[in-house]
């Protein structure tokens, strides 16, 4: 099974890591802030396994940690602002995407200038 994860791209592994970690972020903000009991505890338990996830996609993929950081940042922006209107119905404000701008091109300087 870990050969077949690891033969998949490394961009479509970054992209399921970043969705998973969104995700289980999101799902045990709702856990604390928006549910009780039973459901409370099944919400951290499944923010639990999703985060879970995303630590395991994110250390398949063959690229070396200092290299895939800064597109796994620029990735994770662009996800998370995906996820926060999805789950919580709020847009990027002015501030956040022209911020989010700088952290996109920051990812991309980071993980494909090929300086000295």
């Amino acid at each position: 099974m870990r050969n077949l994860l690891q033969s998949i791209h490394p961009l479509v592994l970054l992209l399921i890591a970043t969705t998973l970690e969104v995700s289980g972020d999101a799902v045990v903000r709702l856990a604390i802030h928006d549910r009780t009991g039973p459901v409370r505890i099944g919400f951290f338990i499944a923010g639990a396994l999703l985060l879970l996830g995303y630590g395991s996609f994110l250390n398949l993929g063959p690229l070396s940690f200092g290299r895939v950081v800064g597109l796994y940042i620029a990735t994770l922006f662009v996800i998370w602002q995906a996820i926060n209107f999805i789950v919580f119905g709020s847009a990027p404000t002015l501030p956040i995407l022209l911020g989010g701008a700088l952290i996109i091109a920051g990812g991309l300087v980071v993980s494909f200038w090929q300086g000295s």
